[in-house]
This record gives C-alpha cells, structure tokens and sequence, in this order.
C-alpha cells in the first residue's frame, strides 16, 4: 500500500477521522470559567494564516479525516475566516469531507450564518449557559443575551441545524435546568450538558467550586422525564439520550466518566500544535514542516509520527477535591 495513501491510525487501532482546528485564541467574551478577564492574546506571526490553515486541513482530509469542526477562541472573530470555509467546501463537494462545522459563541452568528450555510456548514454547536441576561453578562463578563439569540435565530432562518452547548455550573446554572431544556425543546435544538474542564489559569475561580457532577444534573432531569439512552454517536464525546417528546440531550463527562476508549479524534491549535489528547499536554509541532517545505511529504510524515504518540486517554480526576491532570493551557488556545 502507499504509505501517502494509508489511514491515520493510532497505537490503539482508533482511526482518526475528526480533527477540531482552533482558528484563533482571540474572543469577544471573557467566559469565567475559560479565560481571565485580561487575557495576553498570541502574537498574530505565531498563528497560522488562513492558507496554511487551508493547507494543514487539506492533508488531513487527505489522510482520512472526515468531519472538521473549526472552534477558537471564537473563530468567527477571525478575520477574512469565510475565505477559509468557502476554501473547505471544495472538500465537501468532492465528498472526501463528510461534515464542515464549527463551535461558536452565537455573537457573530447574525452576520455569518448565511455565509457558512452557503459554504456548505449544515450544523453548528453554540454555546449557551443561560437564558438569564444578567447571569449571561456576569458570566461572559462581555457579552450580551439579545446578540447571540439574534444568532440562533439567524442560524436557524439560513437552515442550520443548532445544538447548544451549556456547561454545567453548580451555584449557577442549577436553577435553569428544566428551563433550558424546554426552552432547546420548543425550539427543536438538541442540547448537550458539559462538565467544566480544568484548561488554565482563570484567575479567582474555584474549578471544584464551579464543579456540577452530570451524574446529578441527570437525576434532577429523570425526576421530570423518562429518558431512554440512545446508541448514537455524532463522533464526539457525547452520550445521548431521549425524553418521551423525542427531544435529545447528551452528557459530555470528561471528568466523572472517562470516554476515551472510542476517542477518533485530534486537535490542532491556532499556532499549529497537535495535540491528540485533551487532557494531556504531550503535542507535536506542525507549524514547522508546514512553513519549512512547499512538499507536503514532511508536514504528512509529522501528522503520522504526532498520531503515533496518542495515548490511550486523558487525566483528568476530581474524585479528591482537587483539580488533578489540570492543563495549563487555555482552552481558547487548544480549541472547544
């Protein structure tokens, strides 16, 4: 076989087909359990242009990866990043490119969903911890409830299929449980429940105090409804299941329940680091060989060898009162 043409495959026999690209750390909200509220932003040399962006995806698809969902930071604050999902459509039309999505704070969302529902984006995950405009304000600290409704609803005139993302936040969003489910129900968005994740320093928040176990929320959400677990997979780390009315919710659990035996997926950084975990800070350097040749040979040998070192799965653990495997990367540099 040729070996430019063989499929990603890891130590562990998982072939790699979803690669998360984060396109940039910038964003317009300072969300309190991802970034302090004075953020230092990467030098803009340090980051990938758009053609290398371009680029480094093209060789992915090449390699086997299928679905491709563009996060940040918030990447649609990226500029000129349409050129970069109109470049990605070409894949799609070739059909080497099953699914073109991104993760995104909703704030853009009024100005670009016709542009990505044109670019061939059929889905997007926004993410969303409130329906409460002072609690919205408090907690992204910048943003504004009104703009990213406006955004859902724009995503969902131009024909996206919308999923929210909430983390979960004890003391915080407790309260809004059934509220936000019902609210994802009359709309008919899916809506996923994460655990915070223990990416960076925030400044005075408490991880464990922010720490809300899904394995709770949960039994709050069966006290109302009768939820039937679901065998399905939309290639990310999610268990899902179904209430009565068909809605769906899935539970993204990083922390009480470890998910990484089916884990099909790497992440690369607005600065071209892979890291194929998480929740490990062990990563390769793409930027390199990218910039070093105009071959894509060497940036392809340096994809395989960084898939070889993908560990079997991640560290995180609360399970004593203390953030153990804490990154000390922020997650707006790693990529939702």
């Amino acid at each position: 076989m040729d070996k430019s043409a063989a499929p990603l495959i890891d130590p562990f026999a998982r072939a790699i087909r979803y690669l998360r690209v984060s396109v940039t750390d910038r964003c317009d909200f300072r969300c309190v359990y991802c970034m302090s509220e004075n953020m230092t932003f990467l030098p803009k040399k340090d980051l990938l242009t758009l053609e290398e962006l371009d680029r480094l995806c093209s060789a992915f698809v090449r390699l086997g990866v299928e679905k491709l969902r563009i996060t940040g930071g918030e990447p649609l604050v990226r500029r000129g990043i349409m050129t970069f999902f109109d470049g990605m459509s070409r894949h799609l039309a070739t059909g080497a490119l099953k699914e073109l999505t991104l993760t995104t704070n909703g704030s853009q969302l009024e100005k670009f969903a016709k542009n990505l529902a044109d670019a061939g984006v059929r889905r997007i995950n926004v993410s969303l911890d409130t329906l409460d405009d002072t609690k919205f304000a408090e907690i992204t600290r910048w943003g504004r409830l009104s703009q990213v409704l406006r955004g859902i609803d724009a995503a969902q005139a131009a024909g996206l299929r919308v999923k929210i993302n909430t983390v979960a936040l004890k003391g915080f969003n407790e309260d809004e449980l059934h509220t936000l489910t019902d609210w994802c129900a009359s709309r008919d968005m899916d809506l996923t429940f994460i655990e915070v994740m223990p990416m960076g320093d925030i400044g005075n928040e408490n991880r464990i105090g922010q720490y809300w176990s899904l394995k709770d929320l949960r039994a709050e959400l069966e006290s109302r409804h009768r939820l039937t677990d679901l065998p399905l997979s939309t290639g990310g780390p999610a268990r899902y299941v179904q209430f009565e009315n068909g809605q769906k919710v899935g539970f993204i659990t990083p922390l009480s329940h470890n998910f990484c035996e089916s884990c099909n997926r790497v992440r690369i950084t607005c600065t071209g680091e892979i890291y194929t975990c998480l929740g490990q800070e062990g990563h390769s350097d793409l930027r390199a060989p990218l910039r070093a040749s105009e071959a894509d040979a060497p940036l392809e040998d340096a994809i395989r060898a960084a898939i070889a070192l993908k560990p079997k799965g991640h560290d995180f653990d609360y399970t004593r009162q203390e953030v153990a495997g804490q990154m000390t990367r922020h997650m707006s540099h790693t990529g939702g």
